[in-house]
């Protein structure tokens, strides 16, 4: 029995090794750096200083003091673990005033607004779908962008119901696949801003199509919240747009510095997805320090500073689009600046090999940037992912301005 359980395990180890080997073999394995200082633009990271351009904390919050305090003081208050989920015992006052807080970010563009607060926004994403699709079960449809975060694929298979893809930004496409859809429950599903090409989702018309149709429109705005519109609310402000068919998904682990995230929807929407949301349901609440501690992001990012910052952040990209086409010109050496006005600048090369060597020789030189491959993005399409802050400084983009021309230099 030992032998046969022993050669059992071998064997089944040895299949996954082959599988690592394949990742190996196809540029494709993925490997973590430790860091060992704070979130910033300087970071130390595996025993070195390195300028990093691969973080999300877009408006430099999550090593700032006024968040570390309130940290604190939410351990303080609350202490560390929430003990439960939400619905037994882990629902602490800081949950509920975090809520009222992000339904108050979206109430000028969602009727009735309320929020629900989900651990990460992986889990709101499979959450809002697979809710919103057992609220009419067997004829609900999905209608899901083709560039859509991994999270929003996830949850559309969750919600075990019709899924059609549809061609990225094509407002046209979707529309054909609304009109002869049967379903009595249609669900258009889109990221605002596309995390690997920075691009913005044509949100508006999105939002026209959706009301002609009577669908709901899903908007993953992980990467437009804090950053977007004048007080940071998101999309929806950026675009003034409201309508009752808008359900809203904001991340809070990025340019508000701190963990989680939420839904904004009609208040009967989230009192649904309270009553069904498997991943909120059967979850621990996040420790309510955290939820403390967001209040202040809120403060920070809705307020003054959030506003210069924001204003930084926007001369940052200005800056970095304007110094590459000056200086390397939009096509580099087989390197293409893609088209984004964001904060996010990918910079496309194509093949797994180049992206990793490219992002090892500027490690090399103490900048930080992460290489894309697939399934992330498209085969063929790898790219090396710069990502902007408010932490970074006028100086330190134009050190990597300069690296990236070292590195046009060298495929020259």
């Amino acid at each position: 029995m030992n032998k046969r359980n022993e050669s059992g395990t071998s064997r089944r180890i040895h299949q996954i090794e082959r599988q690592l080997d394949d990742l190996t073999q196809h540029d494709l394995l993925r490997r973590r750096r430790v860091t060992s200082t704070p979130c910033r633009a300087s970071v130390t990271v595996d025993g070195r200083n390195m300028l990093a351009f691969c973080s999300n904390d877009y408006l430099g919050l999550a090593d700032h003091p006024a968040l570390q305090h309130a940290l604190q003081e939410g351990a303080a208050l609350y202490g560390v673990g929430s003990g439960a989920s939400h619905l037994i015992s882990g629902h602490s006052r800081a949950h509920a005033q975090l809520e009222e807080r992000l339904a108050d970010t979206q109430a000028a563009y969602i009727e009735n607004a309320r929020a629900l607060y989900f651990s990460t926004g992986y889990m709101a994403n499979l959450a809002v779908l697979a809710g919103l699709a057992a609220a009419d079960p067997g004829q609900t449809a999905i209608f899901s962008e083709s560039l859509n975060h991994a999270s929003l694929i996830d949850g559309t298979r969750l919600a075990r119901c019709a899924v059609q893809v549809y061609p990225h930004a094509d407002v046209d496409a979707l529309e054909s696949q609304l009109r002869q859809s049967q379903a009595s429950t249609k669900i258009v599903v889109t990221d605002s801003v596309f995390s690997m090409d920075g691009v913005i989702a044509p949100v508006a018309e999105l939002t026209a199509l959706c009301e002609r149709y009577d669908a709901w429109l899903v908007v993953d705005d992980a990467h437009g919240f804090g950053v977007m519109g004048n007080r940071g609310s998101g999309i929806l402000e950026a675009l003034n747009l409201r309508s009752s068919n808008l359900i809203y998904m904001g991340t809070l682990g990025k340019a508000a510095g701190v963990s989680g995230a939420f839904i904004a929807a009609h208040g009967s929407v989230i009192e649904w997805l309270l009553q069904k949301a498997r991943t909120y349901i059967y979850t621990t609440a996040s420790p309510p320090a955290l939820a403390h501690a967001l209040l202040t992001g809120l403060d920070l990012v809705q307020g003054e500073e959030g506003m210069q910052r924001r204003l930084h952040l926007h001369s940052l990209i200005s800056q970095f689009k304007s110094a590459f086409q000056a200086t390397l010109g939009n096509q580099a050496g087989g390197m293409t600046l893609m088209a984004s006005a964001t904060q996010i600048q990918p910079l496309l090369v194509g093949e797994n090999q180049v992206a990793l060597r490219y992002a090892a020789q500027l490690f090399e030189q103490g900048i930080w940037v992460p290489a894309i491959r697939p399934p992330t993005v498209p085969a063929g399409t790898a790219r090396l992912r710069m990502t902007l802050s408010a932490g970074h400084s006028s100086e330190q983009v134009a050190a990597l301005i300069q690296a990236l021309h070292g590195l046009q230099k060298k495929v020259a």
